[in-house]
This record gives structure tokens, C-alpha cells and sequence, in this order.
């Protein structure tokens, strides 16, 4: 069983984003450190990129920040190895595919293996061309941890039965950012993943489902956490970032405890 199976196999998980770099190496460490500490069962990487087209505007700014304080893959590659060091709790890194491909994709994945970087989600992969990318994430363990949204009805057992790590549920459309309220049916939702057959993963182990996009409060953890194996705030955590800077640590710290108190 890898970091990422076990760390479901502890009860509901609160997934928290960083991204790398925002505002420094340095501190991108400190933070993560930090939500551990406060009770995250799982942390998301996210590698900074120019067009990142999944996210609004509070992550897009971050990963200019990033990239302006001269954040680079190689970067955050050393980041990791770095927080691996001193913790077991499983790290996803989020990325989009061009990085990847201009790295290669079994030289990427083997530089996860090697850094500690236990999965990888990649939101403008398509499910339909994930074959390319799949043999090196399979080769290395890397999960490529799998998206689903609310148009992905359709075609949801065909995703749930060949995704590992976790199912990230997508809340609402549109781009990444903190909503007032998320209207999506998601126990429909979720609903439809757990029936995806009795071994919903390829290794025979029923898949956690994690739903993210939009969820900041406390209230809407609960709520989610009734019906999903995971909670997952990234727009929140960078705000808290966008506005403290170097100093947002202990903001970040108490945000991560009582979201975490929320689902437990």
C-alpha cells in the first residue's frame, strides 16, 4: 500500500495546495511543513506554469509570483525531496502537460519516484490521451490521479475504473476559486464513482474520492466530508499566501486546523 492509499485508510483526508515557489523556495517549504503540522493528510504540489488554464485568478497571480522569484521545475523537484525528508505524508504534485513533456516523461516521472512525489495531477490532459503519459507514471509509481467533473457523467465508470491514487471530483465548472456556493448534485456525483464496480481501481481496491474547486469555510468541509473521502482547498490557502507573503505561515497553520477540524 503506498502514502496515498494509507493516508485514506486513516479516515477523511484534508488536501492542501501550495504553489511552489509562492513566494520563495524557501517558504513554499516552511508552508507546507505548516499544514502538516495542522492535521493535512495530504499536499499538493503545484508546479509553476505560464498558462495554467485550470486556475482563477488568485492562482494564476501565485504562479507569476512563482515564476518572477525564479521558481523552475528542477526547483521544485529539490522542494520536495526536501519536505520528504521530514514527513511520510503523501505529496501530489498539480502540473499541466507541457512541463512534463518538455522534461519527458519517463526522466519526470523517475525525478517523482526519486523525490518522493507519490502522484500527479495533470487538469489539461484529457482522459482520452492519458495512454501517452500512463506507462512512465505506472513505471515509477507515480499515480496519475484522475479528474472528474460535472460533464463527466457520461463517461465517469470509464475514468473511475482506470484512475489511481484518488478521484478528484471536480464541484463546479470553471476555473479554480473560493465560491459561496457549490450548487453541483455531487452525491449524484459521487454516487456514480462508487458504482463504478466493486474494484473501482486497477488494484482492486475501491478508489478514494476527494472533491475540490471552490470550498474555503469550514461548513462546506462538513458538509462535503459527509459524502467524500476528501476535502481539497487550494484558492483559500494561496489567498492567506497573496496576502501575508513571507509572514503567512501561522495564518496558514490555523486555516489548515479548524478545516481539518471540520472533517473529522
Amino acid at each position: 500500500m503506498n502514502r496515498i492509499a494509507k493516508a485514506f485508510e486513516k479516515g477523511k483526508v484534508f488536501i492542501g495546495f501550495v504553489t511552489g515557489g509562492d513566494p520563495g523556495i524557501e517558504k513554499t517549504e516552511e508552508f507546507i511543513l505548516e499544514m502538516i503540522r495542522a492535521g493535512a493528510g495530504l499536499v499538493e504540489i503545484g508546479i509553476p506554469f505560464s498558462d495554467p488554464i485550470a486556475e482563477g485568478s488568485v492562482i494564476q497571480a501565485a504562479n507569476i509570483r512563482a515564476l518572477s522569484a525564479g521558481a523552475t521545475v528542477e526547483k521544485i523537484f529539490a522542494l520536495a525531496a526536501r519536505v520528504r525528508q521530514k514527513t511520510e505524508i503523501p505529496l501530489a504534485f498539480l502540473t499541466y502537460l507541457n512541463p512534463v513533456f518538455q522534461y519527458g516523461y519517463d526522466a519526470f516521472f523517475r525525478r517523482c519516484r526519486d523525490s518522493g512525489v507519490d502522484g500527479i495531477i495533470i487538469p489539461d490532459l484529457p482522459f482520452e490521451e492519458q495512454g501517452e503519459v500512463r506507462p512512465s507514471s505506472a513505471k515509477y509509481g507515480v499515480d496519475l490521479i484522475s479528474l472528474v467533473a460535472p460533464t463527466s457523467e457520461a463517461r465517469i465508470r470509464e475514468i473511475v475504473r482506470t484512475a489511481t491514487g484518488f478521484l478528484y471530483l471536480v464541484s463546479s465548472l470553471g476555473v479554480t476559486g473560493v465560491r459561496g456556493e457549490i450548487t453541483t448534485d455531487l452525491a449524484s456525483m459521487i454516487a456514480s464513482a462508487r458504482e463504478a464496480g466493486p474494484a473501482a481501481g486497477p488494484s482492486g481496491v475501491k478508489l478514494p474520492i476527494a472533491v475540490g474547486f471552490g470550498i474555503h469555510t469550514p461548513a462546506q468541509a462538513t458538509e462535503i466530508a459527509r459524502i467524500a473521502d476528501g476535502v481539497i482547498v487550494g484558492s483559500a490557502i494561496v489567498k492567506i499566501i497573496e496576502e501575508h507573503g513571507e509572514a503567512a505561515g501561522p495564518y496558514i497553520y490555523e486555516y489548515v486546523r479548524r478545516m481539518c477540524g471540520a472533517i473529522k
